[in-house]
């Protein structure tokens, strides 16, 4: 069960936004997430096609994408800029987010 004190902030079509422009994007980006139930982070993994969708997003906490340069966290800034989704850069990874605490506040990228 997911925790009660946490909010849903994207949802299915946003997470295969996300997997499509990756998908289109010229470089590989490596990204990794936390499952919000089990608390599991997931090794990091650059297959985006078929990996990044196994067991759907329903318990997404995060979705950190690595972004060790400028030159590739502005790149996919820009395309996470494009979907609208809710993060924030931290030091080399862009994260994500599927669900927040309630009350907490969140940027869109």
């Amino acid at each position: 069960m997911i925790h009660n004190q946490y909010q849903e902030v994207m949802n299915n079509t946003k997470w295969e936004e996300i997997r499509e422009a990756m998908l289109d994007s010229p470089n590989g980006h490596p990204w990794r997430t936390k499952n919000i139930e089990t608390g599991y982070i997931c090794p990091w993994d650059g297959e985006w096609f078929y990996h990044f969708r196994i067991g759907g997003h329903k318990c997404t906490e995060w979705l950190e994408i690595k972004s060790e340069t400028e030159e590739i966290r502005n790149e996919v800034l820009e395309i996470l800029k494009g979907i609208h989704v809710p993060g924030e850069v931290l030091d080399g990874v862009i994260r994500v987010y599927g669900y927040v605490e309630i009350g907490k506040s969140v940027d869109y990228l």
